[in-house]
């Protein structure tokens, strides 16, 4: 079966692989990435590498520190976790960039960590970026970094395909914030979830470099796993501008003809779940909001309400970048900031702030009345100065307008374009500069029914080949990890492994300790463990001994952490529509079913009679499975 680009760079990346064996969607596979990025949660890491037993990085060169997230905050406790971690970088050998460099997916970007044909990942949910370049990025949790550091390897399972084909161009105004938002709204039932999104068609030669960094961005936002667009033209035009704007030996003039030269593609018979066909010439300014990214409308409705705002934001790692400033400066014209609104500023990078100064807009920005801050992530999430205070409005181009992630609970943020923020802040409600209809694109997706054999697996010493148990059914799809473990509990370090098991599940079913037993199954919806990545939503489970949970799918959050806890976790949405339907009268949030039977060998469900295929687990997983975690297999030096 040929492979995508994804498929591809992963199997380029891929370790410990049987002979002749190809990678494809659903396949889990041990990866050496090129690098892995840690910010202020670097700090974090470290405990957890050193409670490893571990003295040195396995690879100095595959690590990147960049404090990027608090760097306003000049506490005494945050002075010293800083510099913690700057002497832990230079004891290492690792590149480190300080408070004030810029956001750390700019730092990875700007100094040419990221390359076309790359696999690059971070802890931070917002890696997706590094897609834009022609690399495949993609989180990993703090228990996989600490890993990283140690032993250079991750495991990883492949994600299901999503072909994005875009057409056309924009309409003078529209921008990739328009064109991301759009998608997060419009698909917003799942079609991206959990998927590996290739951007592709004639229509990806018309949007900028900086353009295509937004939109994979906020790929993660449209709950995607990768965001990844072709090394095409407008690609080798920005490194070579890197190449002379860093003059390091990350870039050589080398590299970049041979990714002109011999471009990336997937094979044209790869196989991909599903296919989504937009217009780009169709797209109009759109606002999302408030609290829900996926809640998009059209600008010319929003306009029409005039929604008065009190704070707008031109930051972060989405949305302040050169083209981002400029086209904002553009706008401006001159005019002042409405009084009683306030506008934040602050750059990707100081690379950004200072290419903005050369080019004038930095300052036509602020002579309009924008508070600038350092080149970090700030506000966006809810640190440092020019937080929304109860009931105030905010208009931001930011990646996440959560529920108070950007100040009070009581507030409301709406997220846009730098054009409309602008506009907006000019105005004292939300506002563009130009006039649109509210027209949105066709709807036009295509699901792709692939059939993969998932064949026998070989199971290594110590992993069951069947596992039995009695089913307990928890009907709810999008079910959060403050369901399983709640935050009044998450951060208390004296709760007892009987403690956990009496108080597992408790947010959703307060009789879940009393109905469960001792190697029962969990069969739960579908986006299973979506929210917080609270490691208890998982140990919880295990305190209570519960042997594995059975979903439909799951934020790949939680499924992280279940693995690298030595918990398993298995996907068949097949399994989960039929025993849906068998219980469809069942009011229990908990319901005891008969019992099940799962064969690993050969990746089977068997329940009522029936038979249910799974995503086999693979020589990668089953080893962390049976070390009891990621954390066991590093201090036994597997």
């Amino acid at each position: 079966m040929a492979q995508t680009i994804i498929e591809k760079i992963a199997q380029s990346h891929a370790i410990n692989l049987p002979e002749s064996a190809e990678l494809h969607a659903g396949d889990f596979v041990t990866l050496v990435p090129d690098h892995v990025m840690t910010h202020d949660n670097t700090a974090a890491v470290m405990n957890k590498f050193e409670s490893l037993g571990v003295a040195n990085v396995h690879n100095p060169d595959q690590p990147v520190y960049a404090l990027d997230h608090d760097i306003q905050n000049k506490s005494e406790t945050n002075v010293k976790k800083y510099a913690r971690i700057e002497k832990f970088a230079a004891d290492q050998g690792i590149a480190f960039h300080p408070a004030g460099s810029g956001i750390g997916h700019q730092m990875m970007l700007e100094n040419g960590f990221v390359k076309p044909g790359g696999f690059c990942v971070a802890s931070d949910s917002h890696s997706n970026i590094y897609g834009a370049v022609g690399a495949v990025g993609t989180p990993v949790v703090r228990t996989d970094a600490a890993a990283l550091w140690a032993t250079g390897k991750f495991w990883w399972q492949i994600p299901p395909m999503l072909k994005v084909v875009l057409t056309g161009e924009f309409r003078h105004g529209v921008t990739g914030k328009d064109l991301i938002l759009t998608l997060c709204s419009q698909y917003s039932n799942g079609e991206a979830l959990n998927c590996a999104i290739e951007f592709s068609g004639p229509g990806v030669a018309n949007l900028s470099m900086d353009a295509r960094m937004t939109i994979s961005n906020m790929s993660t936002e449209w709950g995607a796993l990768v965001g990844w667009f072709p090394c095409d033209d407008v690609t080798i035009e920005y490194y070579n501008t890197r190449l002379f704007a860093n003059s390091n030996e990350r870039l050589t003039a080398e590299m970049i003809q041979s990714w002109k030269e011999n471009p990336l593609t997937s094979y044209a018979d790869a196989n991909y779940a599903a296919v989504i066909e937009l217009d780009l010439g169709q797209v109009t300014p759109h606002i999302a909001g408030p609290h829900v990214v996926q809640l998009g409308t059209p600008l010319a409705t929003v306009q029409a309400e005039e929604k008065q705002i009190h704070k707008a934001y031109l930051l972060s790692c989405v949305n302040s970048r050169l083209e981002d400033l400029e086209i904002a400066a553009s706008v401006i014209n001159g005019r002042k900031i409405k009084d009683g609104v306030d506008l934040y500023l602050a750059a990707a990078s100081q690379w950004v702030e200072d290419k903005a100064k050369e080019s004038g807009a930095w300052q036509k920005l602020l002579d309009a009345g924008a508070t600038a801050l350092p080149p970090s992530c700030g506000p966006c999430i809810g640190l440092g100065i020019g937080l929304l205070e109860a009931g105030e409005v905010g208009i931001s181009a930011t990646n996440r307008n959560f529920k108070g992630r950007m100040g009070d609970s009581d507030s409301e943020c709406y997220l846009a374009s730098p054009p409309v923020v602008v506009e907006s802040a000019i105005n004292g409600y939300i506002s563009g500069p130009e006039s649109f209809d509210s027209s949105i694109p066709d709807y036009n997706f295509t699901k792709n029914e692939i059939v993969k054999s998932a064949g026998s697996v070989e199971i290594i010493d110590g992993f069951p080949s069947l596992t039995e148990g009695r089913m307990l059914w928890l009907d709810h799809d999008n079910l959060n990890t403050d369901g399983i473990y709640s935050k009044d509990y998450t951060y208390r370090e004296d709760i007892t492994v009987q403690e956990m098991a009496r108080v597992v599940m408790e947010n959703y079913d307060s009789n879940f300790a009393e109905i469960a037993n001792a190697g029962d199954l969990i069969i739960g919806g579908f986006n299973f463990g979506t929210g917080s990545s609270r490691e208890q939503a998982v140990t919880a489970l295990q305190a209570a001994e519960i042997s594995m949970v059975i979903a439909g799918s799951y934020s790949q959050t939680y499924l992280r952490n279940a693995i690298n806890n030595g918990f398993i976790c298995l996907e068949s949405p097949q399994l989960v529509e039929a025993v849906r339907m068998e219980f469809k009268d069942n009011n229990d949030k908990t319901a005891v079913g008969e019992n099940m039977t799962v064969d690993f060998a050969n990746a089977t469900i068997t329940w009522n009679g029936k038979s249910f295929g799974f995503a086999a687990l693979g020589r990668p997983v089953q080893e962390v499975i049976v070390a009891g975690g990621i954390e066991n297999m590093v201090r036994n030096g597997a």
